[in-house]
């Protein structure tokens, strides 16, 4: 599967091998020659921003327990990296750690390809479902089994020009963005924003482009503030309510025909028309703080509006997850929940990159409130609209292309809101009805 653009970010070191230990330089000694220390063998696929600052949370992790040794295997972002897990938890022979998007669990052969997480050994570690964001939770089961450990949710957002919506007379006394409620007075909000830059779309995000998952997001985002499903819990029907879903189509389909939002813009672009001040608002992932800080660029950011009656926006969730063994090595299990609760617990540090703690103890943490402006949209963590429990949902996935591909036209005014939502149900019809490609049993 082509991963879509707007994830490039993440394709970073092709699968390098970092070997940490306790050493301060981060040096490690290969375990086998002399080394008493045990070792746990974690797999993930964080790049650029991300991938910085686990390098740090791990080599933290390596000082403060100079008895254990983590040896950091870095690979390829999107499908290459499932296909890489699949094949391994398959065998019995995996990682005893690995990173994972929580909207891929249902996908990937919990149960075969995943061991369940050992709650005692969890709780041992100091950790609680009570600590963590309920949907979050929630979603990190499959049939009542735990078989994820979250860690953040990167949300759609809401970056915003603070030289162009001051112009505007869109900020508070704060100098914080005025909060809008419903339609209408987003329009508004957009409309003021227009007229400041001189009748230039003040909007934008990716909705152009080959495999782009920008029309995914946002149509996502507005269907699941209106209560809006998918399909059904078993995963065997669509539940899709055209009503709500045509309400937020035809929302998008306005903004590109009035000018309000860019409707010529694929992920790059986006991105960079914000960098650049050509527009007020972009709408897109928390991921982009690190590089419009590197370039100067005056903004902010905020929850994603909300338009249709709650805050709900788009998300999906970083995780940690075990890959099956057939014979997992108690010392190296118990090492293994001592670094994931060391990971969750000092999640303030992962923050940095723009993402919000799962854990919630991490939200109240000066550390964290003191980040700016990551914290300014950390009360989404329980409000999250996260992806259906079916194998082709999740970040890369089939269904964010296929429902992109159906909606990008809509946008662009050359597809009627109910021409994208048939060709998006017709996909979704392929989709329920085409085999689970994970392994049946073991390899």
């Amino acid at each position: 599967m082509q991963a879509p653009p707007d994830l490039s970010r993440r394709r970073l070191l092709g699968g390098g091998l970092t070997l940490v230990g306790a050493a301060a330089t981060g040096c490690a000694i290969p375990v086998g020659l002399g080394s008493s220390r045990t070792r746990i063998r974690y797999w993930h696929f964080l790049g650029a921003s991300d991938g910085i600052v686990m390098k740090q949370m791990v080599e933290g992790f390596a000082k403060d327990s100079p008895d254990l040794f983590v040896e950091e295997n870095v690979l390829q972002w999107g499908e290459p990296y499932y296909t890489k897990i699949a094949m391994a938890g398959a065998g019995g022979r995996s990682p005893d750690l690995a990173a994972f998007h929580l909207a891929r669990l249902a996908g990937i052969g919990a149960g075969r390809i995943l061991d369940p997480i050992n709650v005692r050994l969890l709780e041992e570690s100091g950790l609680r479902a009570a600590d963590f964001s309920p949907p979050i939770w929630e979603r990190a089961h499959l049939d009542g089994v735990l078989y994820a450990i979250p860690f953040d949710a990167h949300p759609m957002v809401q970056y915003y020009n603070t030289e162009i919506c001051g112009r505007a007379g869109l900020l508070g006394p704060d100098g914080k963005l005025l909060p809008t409620n419903g339609p209408d007075e987003l329009v508004a909000a957009l409309r003021k924003a227009k007229d400041a830059m001189g009748g230039e779309a003040p909007l934008t995000y990716d909705a152009l482009g080959l495999g782009t998952v920008g029309p995914w997001r946002v149509w996502w985002s507005l269907y699941s503030q209106s209560g809006g499903t998918l399909v059904s819990d078993d995963a065997t029907r669509i539940t899709i309510d055209d009503a709500k879903a045509l309400e937020a189509l035809r929302f998008m389909s306005m903004l590109g025909r009035e000018g309000l939002c860019d409707t010529r813009s694929d992920y790059g672009a986006s991105v960079a028309r914000f960098t650049n001040g050509q527009v007020a608002f972009l709408w897109n992932g928390d991921w982009e703080i690190t590089g419009l800080k590197e370039r100067g660029t005056p903004f902010n950011m905020t929850r994603f509006p909300s338009v249709f009656g709650t805050g709900a926006a788009q998300a999906d969730c970083h995780s940690f997850v075990l890959p099956h063994q057939r014979d997992r090595d108690p010392e190296i299990e118990r090492a293994t929940y001592r670094f994931i609760a060391y990971l969750i617990k000092n999640s303030a540090d992962w923050a940095v990159a723009g993402h919000v703690p799962a854990y919630l103890p991490a939200l109240e943490l000066p550390e964290y409130l003191a980040l700016q402006p990551q914290s300014e949209y950390r009360s989404v963590i329980t409000d999250v609209a996260l992806d259906p429990q079916v194998w082709f949902a999740g970040s890369a996935s089939r269904l964010w292309i296929e429902f992109g591909d159906a909606f990008a036209p809509v946008i662009g005014g050359t597809r009627t809101p109910e021409e994208g939502l048939a060709t998006a149900k017709a996909a979704l019809g392929r989709l329920l009805s085409a085999p689970i490609p994970f392994p049946d049993q073991e390899g």
